[in-house]
């Protein structure tokens, strides 16, 4: 691939990635499978956790409180280190980096199963997430540099979503399963044999790339980012355990809003920063990163709520629970490859709006729950707010990179990632309040419930809004005008 001049006059290596023509259909399938099996093996481990939480607290003792953080623990390391990442993938090799999260993540896995104590499950999670941090934003990064041409990249993330869906399906499953019949160790033991096979076929298929070599490391803006998103995400679990009054909440959120400041003052003066503001020049990256975030608070929130509602109020087995999931993570998986043919032909706005109309669908369902409505109601309800993540997600992610050159693609989609994550920590901490509010005034659970979905509406409004705009004729100028500054 020629260097364009940009690149040689400041001193930069060109962008080093496959080249379409080298790599056959056979091969690009290939590695699209073994990106594909990194973030099934993830989606299948954090679903089945939360199943071996009873397990877990009757062996270990453990409070509810210590509970929280085994999840949320991984959450929270995940958010703050999928950006630093992204950038170290582009910069010293996608494979390299790849490579490292997987073997981190499996011994992760393998420290949780033989965790004595909670505290030592708590930080054995969070070695698993340094690990998923460099997997999920690192494989988009792979698959865009494999995928040139944009309906097939396009095509290829629909089925990433696809896989995401069937993860989410059979996490409930195997992890019940698994509970059941051995015990909740069982659902880390699993991973190991996924992370050799996985790490055995990046070696052998998987091509080195990387983004613009020859940088040096902007210590102050990865330093500063990882501060920002481990004070607000530790702010907003905080927040939804505590009240967001709480003194820590606010010390945290306070801190975090500082440091938000001065990693922006840094970047905006970095001679090589860690995230390049101009980015967020381009209307549809931006759009893609607040639908990001809006997209998952509205998913996650309902899943945690959905637990509480099956286990707790309707009194539902974890298996039968996870059972009773299923549907919602079909709907993903069913419309997730649709999505991507869709936005490969026509663009990403098609799916965007198409993704809010059956996430508004499945809160208004859901407002409409009572104490005597039928199963079968909310588990349709849920198959609308599946198939509303499936069609958004596709579109989010080709957004977010297809903007960029490919020697950014890496940071493009941690950004995109991170926004998740945000979302995720936003709606479990903010759905899971407005519940507990209820709760606590001793109102049925459907209604102390009922508040949390309308914010779903809510958000699938905004979603559709920003879906409209991300499309528009001065959406694409500006994202012309940024492909051209990097280029």
């Amino acid at each position: 691939m020629p260097a364009s001049s940009d690149q040689f006059s400041s001193g930069r290596m060109p962008d080093v990635r496959p080249s379409e023509g080298r790599l056959s259909n056979r091969r690009r399938t290939s590695i699209l499978i073994t990106c594909c099996l990194s973030i099934f093996i993830v989606m299948v481990d954090s679903t089945g956790v939360n199943l071996a939480l009873p397990s877990i607290s009757r062996e270990m003792g453990a409070s509810t409180s210590q509970l929280q953080w085994v999840i949320d623990a991984y959450l929270l390391v995940l958010a703050s280190l999928m950006l630093l990442s992204g950038s170290m993938a582009d910069r010293l090799g996608r494979r390299r980096i790849f490579s490292l999260g997987l073997l981190l993540f499996g011994l992760g896995s393998a420290l949780c199963s033989v965790a004595t104590g909670p505290a030592m499950l708590i930080a054995t999670r969070a070695l698993q997430a340094i690990g998923g941090s460099m997997l999920n934003p690192v494989a988009m990064a792979i698959i865009t540099n494999t995928y040139p041409d944009a309906r097939r990249r396009a095509r290829a993330i629909g089925v990433w979503g696809a896989v995401v869906g069937i993860g989410m399906a059979t996490g409930p499953l195997l992890g019940g399963l698994l509970v059941d019949a051995v015990n909740w160790r069982a659902v880390f033991w699993v991973n190991i044999p996924v992370v050799v096979a996985a790490l055995i076929l990046v070696h052998l298929i998987v091509p080195e790339s990387r983004g613009t070599a020859g940088r040096r490391v902007d210590v102050g803006g990865q330093l500063l980012g990882i501060l920002v998103m481990a004070t607000l995400s530790f702010a907003i679990i905080t927040g939804g355990e505590q009240g967001f009054d709480h003194i820590q909440v606010l010390a945290s959120a306070a801190i975090g809003a500082l440091a938000l400041a001065a990693f922006i003052l840094v970047e905006r003066h970095a001679a090589e920063p860690l995230l390049d503001l101009r980015y967020f020049r381009s209307v549809p990256f931006s759009a893609a990163t607040v639908v990001a975030v809006l997209l998952f608070m509205a998913f996650s929130g309902f899943m945690f709520v959905a637990t509480l509602y099956l286990q707790d109020d309707l009194g539902k087995s974890p298996l039968h629970a996870g059972l009773l999931t299923m549907p919602i993570a079909l709907g993903n998986a069913l419309l997730a490859p649709v999505s991507g043919r869709i936005v490969g032909r026509r663009g990403p706005r098609p799916s965007m709006v198409a993704g809010a109309v059956a996430l508004a669908v499945g809160g208004v369902m859901l407002t409409l729950l009572g104490p005597s409505t039928p199963l079968w109601y909310f588990v349709l309800a849920g198959f609308f707010v599946g198939g509303a993540n499936g069609v958004t997600n596709s579109a989010i992610t080709s957004t977010a990179v297809s903007g960029m050159p490919a020697a950014r693609s890496g940071v493009a989609a941690s950004i995109a990632s991170t926004g998740r994550q945000v979302g995720q920590s936003l709606g479990v901490a903010i759905l899971g309040a407005s519940l507990n509010t209820g709760l606590t005034s001793h109102a049925a659970f459907t209604d102390a419930a009922r508040p949390g979905w309308f914010m779903i509406i809510g958000l699938a409004l905004a979603i559709g809004a920003l879906g409209v705009i991300s499309g528009s004729s001065r959406a694409r100028d500006s994202e012309a005008r940024i492909t051209g500054t990097f280029s």
